[in-house]
């Protein structure tokens, strides 16, 4: 007899756990349990069957994966949160009792967590953090132009503005930014890490205040883990580059308004190989790994002295033997040789030029320009750039400065300029900012004539991979010119007509539609047929007219069938062979491509009456 099953024990109801239950598992506060689940990545469950899951009950409740909450029994930062808990009681005691000194001795021995272990285990591979730092690029740059309040503290964002302007110096740096995209929400940047390519989204420099919908306790959680995320990725970003981190601040600038520009990056010291002169910690694992390696060269080969640079060097020579990519001939086609890409020929590629594009030139930012933004992008394609004193200290040009050659304006032209002012022009090309993203996403120096100061700018489209299919206003020029050629040569031949002879032939051509229409219609009854062919003629319609007519439109009513019956029969027999679930997605797939050529005809549509009615008014005057 086999072993009983019994309810509740196996299946479902064993692999998942409900958030109740965690917690009671877990001996902590709902909040801490949050708090819990963020650091270590662990997200609520959807099981197949929830009332199995339930142990029976149709409860709505959120489901974790009990394996999960056995891996969070067993983390350290749960044990901090248990002391935290117990340091509060006291202290709290202790400030109640009047004990001063018994309250400072417990607020300096106050616990505290880190969150290193996390990111190693989150993180196994430096790869695998650079592709996950976008989000946590976002949340940094959203606090550091927060307001701070009793929720959000002065020295958290503080900490912020250091690490963004961090991540800006190295882009710059390396001239990893490869596109941008001025939206409504702010200004999306992508750059090009390892590899890996980082998109994030920086807020415009407005007032901001902090709803009070908003949860911020979990934004706060999540921003701790992404500080101490970055901190880790910057240190390496900066010591594969050579240099030193954290870059130091200078404090005088940095009261001056200077933003990045108090940042210094100062190269490592090569004598050292670090900012210090500290000789390097030998770690124990290196030691016994070292110790171990000697032991096997000893017990293969003669016992004599043992060189342990040979070793070292031999090692690292065959290291580099196993890691040297040997390029085979094809089996299918022997004339052609394989070349593969490898890590070493990937780093010996030169980068592209697009990312000096700007090194030629020198710009001077107007006052009602973002300082921030450009002085950023400028920089990052080989740049020079100044700006008034209005918009912060540090500037390493003046207005006067004869090496300028572009100025970077958004304020309509205004009349009454001075003779200074008329020989600068001469020799300055005044634009809009929107010239200097387009050149980015563009790769190449774009005509200054379009973007000039007080003309209607060009579409500013996103650089970002789109769908299939998407409207680009760019692409359509050219059906949209097709379309009104056709227009105007059919506007003119009406025209060149007179107006009785249009009305005649209107009329008479929606009388053979019409009758042809009714002729479909009642195909199948002789009589009606016949009536509308005597409609016909006396309509004064010849015969041969009327006929083509109804056999075109039986033509289009026998595609229209076959579509209906081939397409739609053939997709509702699709739809009857899915699952429920996989049913419900394909008609949100459907209904999104629907929507969205919907939404591609109607700004298709927009475009052309618009390029009509210019035509026109070109026309009249």
């Amino acid at each position: 007899m086999g072993r009983l099953k019994q309810k509740g024990k196996a299946g479902a109801a064993k692999t998942y756990i409900t958030r109740s239950s965690a917690v009671k598992k877990l001996q902590c506060s709902l909040a801490d349990f949050r708090r819990l689940c963020i650091l270590k990545g662990i997200f609520p469950r959807e099981p197949r069957h929830k009332k199995r899951a339930n142990k029976g009950s149709t409860a709505p409740t959120s489901f974790y994966y009990a394996k999960d909450i056995a891996y969070i029994a067993h983390e350290p930062v749960l044990n901090k949160l248990r002391e935290h808990k117990a340091f509060a009681k006291k202290i709290s005691r202790a400030l109640g009792r009047g004990e001063w000194s018994t309250a400072k001795n417990l607020e300096d021995n106050k616990p505290v967590y880190r969150l290193d272990h996390i990111i190693k285990e989150r993180y196994p591979s430096f790869t695998d953090a650079v592709r996950d730092i976008d989000d946590a690029l976002c949340m940094i740059h959203l606090f550091a132009s927060l307001p701070s309040n009793p929720r959000v503290s002065p020295a958290l964002i503080e900490n912020c503005v250091r690490l963004t302007a961090e991540w800006q110096l190295y882009v710059m740096h390396t001239r990893s930014l490869r596109n941008v995209f001025l939206s409504i929400k702010g200004v999306y940047y992508q750059a090009e890490i390892m590899d890996q390519n980082v998109t994030w989204l920086v807020p415009y420099q407005f007032p901001q205040n902090i709803p009070s919908d908003v949860d911020v306790r979990v934004m706060l959680t999540f921003l701790e883990l992404y500080q101490t995320l970055l901190g880790f990725v910057f240190f390496k970003l900066y010591t594969d580059a050579g240099l030193v981190y954290p870059p130091p601040l200078d404090s005088g600038r940095d009261e001056s308004g200077a933003g990045v520009g108090a940042f210094n990056l100062r190269p490592v010291n090569p004598a050292t190989g670090g900012p210090t002169s500290d000789t390097p910690k030998v770690s124990s694992k290196e030691v016994r790994q070292t110790i171990k390696s000697i032991t096997a060269e000893s017990s293969s080969v003669p016992p004599n002295d043992v060189d342990i640079d040979r070793i070292d060097r031999t090692d690292s020579f065959h290291d580099a033997a196993e890691e040297e990519f040997v390029p085979q001939a094809s089996k299918s086609d022997l004339d052609v040789p394989s070349s593969l890409p490898t890590l070493l020929s990937l780093s010996s590629l030169p980068k592209p030029s697009s990312t000096n594009i700007f090194a030629p030139y020198t710009f001077w930012l107007s006052r009602e320009s973002s300082r921030s933004i450009f002085e950023f992008l400028i920089r990052s394609f080989g740049g020079r750039i100044g700006w008034p004193v209005s918009s912060g200290g540090g500037s390493p040009l003046t207005e006067d400065d004869e090496a300028i050659t572009h100025v970077i304006i958004d304020r309509p032209t205004a009349k009454g300029d001075t003779a200074q002012e008329q020989e600068r022009r001469r020799r300055r090309k005044y634009v809009q900012p929107q010239w200097v993203v387009d050149c980015i996403n563009a790769g190449k120096i774009l005509l200054e004539d379009l973007y000039a100061q007080g003309k209607t700018l060009p579409p500013h489209l996103s650089p970002f991979g789109e769908r299939d299919g998407a409207y680009d206003p760019t692409i359509g020029l050219a059906n949209v010119e097709n379309s009104l050629i056709e227009v105007d040569d059919a506007e003119l031949s009406e025209d060149s007509q007179e107006v009785e002879d249009v009305e005649m032939g209107s009329e008479l051509e929606g009388d053979v539609k019409s009758m042809a229409a009714l002729a479909v219609a009642t195909a199948d009854d002789p009589e009606a047929l016949r009536a509308a062919e005597l409609a016909a003629e006396a309509a004064g319609v010849d015969f041969g007219t009327f006929e083509k007519e109804v056999q075109k439109k039986q033509k289009q009513q026998k595609h229209k069938g076959d579509a209906v019956v081939n397409g739609g029969g053939e997709e509702d027999m699709n739809k009857i062979l899915m699952s429920k679930r996989k049913r419900q997605l394909y008609e949100r797939m459907k209904y999104g491509e629907k929507k969205r050529a919907t939404e591609h005809a109607k700004l298709e549509e927009k475009r052309t009456k618009i390029e009509k009615d210019r035509r026109r008014k070109a026309r009249a005057s």
